[in-house]
């Protein structure tokens, strides 16, 4: 239900009838700062441990990547500066150099756009920034475990057999790669009463993390990321088992689903960055963005480019850090736009569309190529009718792309795990050229269904 929209930022008109608020009513602003505020950045670089995770760290070092002044935090001064104006930080992006401020005062965006430190100001959401849930709602909830009621089958992957098998992933799961020691985030919409369900009682949860309303439970509102985890991390054998079961997982509330603003880029870049401080190994990302509620906002599909769009920068930049970032294309294929949606046009990360069980691209599913003409979707997996776990705990059946990514991150994690000699984008060509239309990509498929154990045997293969 993640809805794929599109952007183009509007810069600050005090004249637009957009900015006429009724009682109640907030604006958010996005600042794009000169610089971050650091005096002594070669001070600060040389303790990356103030401002990095030792998994962070380590993964950087692992993979050879250098700690640049792109992971230094901004300044406390420069946000004191912003919120001395009568702004509130809302969220940040240190990659991209940017703050959010919220304000009831739209004229706040005229006196932040004078000061020095500022380069350019612009709108990304208005609205009502009451709190989304009352804190009691989850504290009062009913917390007893929500059992599944479905009968068991023979087989070990029970209801998913279908989604892991095409991959040929149930191989690399008995070669005893599922996952452990690898961390995946998943960054979506909500995860009701994850918590709670059945399914996930032997989950490896690191934490959880709410950017849209910080503070409230991710647990609460939304329950598509729920069934977008069960594709991986679900574990109950004979019923459902997900394809990276014994990987350690971040869930993190990215999408407000009340509206649809371009503040949503800046939750995801925030998300992102977050995961990458903490250690990340994988994200798991099916949200996608290419329109708005106010059209002037919107992208164009000549943007697609995977360096316009704000949140395709921050996920450009989380594959530099050395992140596999798998994304869902989009599920525009029967709509006017039809093409994949943002972050899914850069160049580096894992764009996942959706094929029938019959390996038949879903009609829905978004298309390529890019603007600048590179393949897109790079892979597809089981997006039509795939086994997932819904808020109540029990099984269902949904389709989209927002679980052919997921399938296919949770194996890409196993086959990180077998083969950790490679970095992230070592990883995504081994899956391309083992995929099974590797020799002929196109606009639809990219390059196919990839074959998980195929990929692994080859990659022993160039490793030893």
């Amino acid at each position: 239900m993640v809805r794929f929209s599109r952007i183009l930022f509007l810069t600050v008109s005090l004249l637009s009838p957009w900015f006429v608020l009724s009682a109640g009513e907030t604006y958010c602003f996005r600042v794009y700062l000169t610089d971050k505020g650091c005096t002594h950045p070669a001070a600060l670089l040389d303790k990356p441990e103030t401002f990095l995770s030792q998994k962070a760290i380590e993964r950087r070092a692992k993979h050879r990547i250098e700690i640049n002044p792109s992971d230094l935090p901004i300044s406390p001064a420069y946000l004191q500066t912003l919120t001395q104006e009568g702004g509130e930080i809302v969220a940040q992006s240190k990659w991209l150099t940017t703050v959010v401020v919220a304000s009831r005062d739209s004229l706040i965006a005229e006196r932040i756009q004078k000061l020095a430190i500022v380069d350019s100001v612009k709108w990304v959401w208005k609205g009502e920034r009451d709190s989304h849930f009352d804190p009691s709602v989850f504290f009062n909830r009913d917390t007893s475990r929500l059992t599944l009621q479905q009968e068991k089958t023979n087989d070990l992957y029970g209801y998913a057999e279908p989604q892991i098998r095409m991959l040929n992933g149930e191989k690399l799961h008995k070669e005893g790669f599922t996952g452990t020691n690898l961390s995946i985030a998943v960054i979506d919409a909500g995860f009701t009463n994850a918590d709670r369900i059945e399914a996930f009682a032997a989950m490896r949860l690191a934490g959880t993390h709410n950017f849209v309303a910080p503070g409230e439970s991710v647990f609460l509102g939304d329950d598509h990321g729920t069934r977008v985890l069960s594709c991986l991390a679900a574990n109950l054998p004979g019923i459902l088992v997900g394809t990276a079961p014994q990987a350690t997982y971040w869930l993190l509330k990215s999408e407000d689903n009340r509206s649809e603003f371009p503040i949503e880029e800046d939750y995801w870049a925030n998300a992102i960055e977050f995961a990458d401080s903490t250690g990340v190994d994988v994200i798991a990302s099916s949200l996608g963005y290419f329109t708005f509620d106010v059209e002037e906002m919107s992208y164009s599909t000549d943007l697609l480019d995977g360096q316009t769009a704000f949140i395709s920068r921050a996920a450009q930049m989380a594959a530099e850090k050395g992140m596999l970032v798998v994304c869902s294309a989009g599920n525009e294929g029967n709509n006017d736009w039809q093409k994949i949606t943002f972050p899914s046009d850069v160049a580096h990360l894992l764009t996942v569309g959706a094929v029938t069980e019959e390996k038949e691209k879903s009609s829905f599913s978004s298309t390529g190529f890019t603007a600048d003409d590179r393949i897109k979707p790079d892979l597809v997996a089981l997006g039509s009718s795939c086994a997932v776990i819904g808020s109540n705990g029990e099984l269902r059946y949904a389709s989209g792309t927002s679980y052919a990514a997921p399938i296919i991150a949770g194996l890409a994690a196993c086959l990180w795990e077998a083969l950790p000699e490679l970095n992230n984008k070592e990883l995504i060509a081994l899956l391309q050229r083992t995929a099974s239309q590797a020799k002929r990509p196109d606009a639809e498929k990219g390059f196919g269904i990839p074959n998980i154990y195929k990929a692994y045997k080859r990659g022993r293969k160039d490793v030893h």
